[in-house]
């Protein structure tokens, strides 16, 4: 491997471990695949039940299995077995992008270092002009430093951020180009919808759970992107809502209540949808107010939300979250797949285009494209 596409796998990988230099500031497919997906889960959940039933220590003749250790971690353990994932992931996308570059090269009769200089060294340079423009935007920002010091640093900072970028976009171009199954079975969480409330065709082939608070600004951030998925996916894809009410958000489980409250009569996700758009009205009288504007049966939901009928539910989705690994909103679960945060369309769309083609599904935003 030459030194400048060895690079292109360290460089990859240092983004994902932070590695990366920041710009300044910046904070198998078809039926037989199934069968085959079918066959490993079920082998996998006979290796595990049975390495969950083995005995770990015994204490006077009482054992203690693996699985009674695993309950103690079990959220520790979770967050061990994405990253190791993760980590398989990235280096995986670096060699693969190692690999696209080679071929590409070969078809063009020019050497690897050569073509990744034309495709990407060259398409992300930072001109004089560019780092004058964004000194003179963020000049505070560089407090006592010398003109001449924060510039080498933007031209520095931008020069890699813009290399990132390009590389990852040529990347994909070549991934789009040439044939490329990704045969890793991702990190999926075993994650139950249970009795939650589920939006969308019950037999879509993607589920997505989402662990949210009707508080939080960063859940509200995410709504256009759960929205644009929903309008663009369609019949594929269905959403299911679980309570994750932050501490410190005081009035968070109050309105996860009342929305239980309006599902009793039928309207769920018709509160849920107001509640995001009037985050700063989340008092009784509030949720009592949106409840007439949507015209549910007043004396009915006012009892319901007064006797507090629903606190355990909130309370049971936001220890059954804890277990899952969440600790922050929003966290979506694409099939298992942990999204956390507040993504983007494109970070959801990558994870289910992915879940449909590993089921032989077309992507609707591929067939757009």
């Amino acid at each position: 491997m030459s030194k400048r596409l060895g690079n292109w796998v360290a460089l990859s990988l240092a983004a994902f471990l932070g590695g990366a230099v920041p710009a300044p500031g910046q904070e198998p497919t078809g039926a037989a695949g199934t069968v085959a997906a079918t066959v490993a889960a079920t082998v996998a959940a006979t290796v595990a039940a049975t390495v969950a039933a083995t005995v770990a220590a015994t204490v006077a003749g009482k054992p203690i299995t693996v699985k009674e250790v695993d309950d103690v971690v079990g959220v520790q353990l979770m967050e061990l077995r994405a990253r190791e994932h993760q980590l398989r992931s990235q280096a995986l996308d670096a060699l693969v992008a190692q690999a696209l570059i080679e071929k590409e090269a070969e078809t063009r009769g020019t050497t690897p270092e050569a073509l990744y200089g034309a495709e990407v060294e060259s398409k992300a340079l930072v001109s004089d002009a560019d780092a004058q423009a964004y000194y003179a935007a963020n000049k505070a920002r560089f407090g006592t430093s010398s003109e001449a010091e924060a510039l080498g640093k933007i031209k520095a900072g931008l020069g890699q951020q813009r290399q990132n970028e390009r590389r990852a976009a040529f990347a994909s171009e070549l991934r789009a180009k040439y044939d490329v199954k990704v045969l890793l079975e991702p990190y999926r969480v075993p994650i139950e919808v249970g009795s939650a409330p589920v939006r969308g065709n019950p037999k879509a082939p993607v589920t997505i759970i989402e662990f949210s608070d009707f508080q939080c600004p960063y859940c509200v951030r995410a709504r256009p992107a759960v929205a644009r998925v929903r309008e663009v996916y369609g019949d594929k894809v269905r959403f299911a809502f679980r309570h994750f009410p932050l501490d410190f958000h005081q009035q968070a489980e109050k309105a996860g209540e009342a929305a239980a409250c309006a599902g009793e009569q039928g309207k769920f996700w018709e509160m849920h949808d107001l509640l995001w758009t009037n985050t700063a009205k989340l008092q009784v009288p509030d949720l009592k107010a949106h409840a007439a504007t949507l015209r549910l049966d007043a004396a009915a939901f006012g009892q319901c939300l007064d006797s507090g009928r629903y606190s355990h539910l909130v309370e049971s989705d936001l220890a059954a979250g804890q277990g899952y690994g969440v600790s922050g909103t929003p966290a979506f679960f694409v099939n298992g797949r942990p999204l956390v945060g507040a993504q983007p369309f494109e970070a959801f769309a990558e994870v289910i285009d992915d879940e449909l083609a590993r089921l032989g599904l077309a992507s609707p935003v591929a067939a757009s494209q």
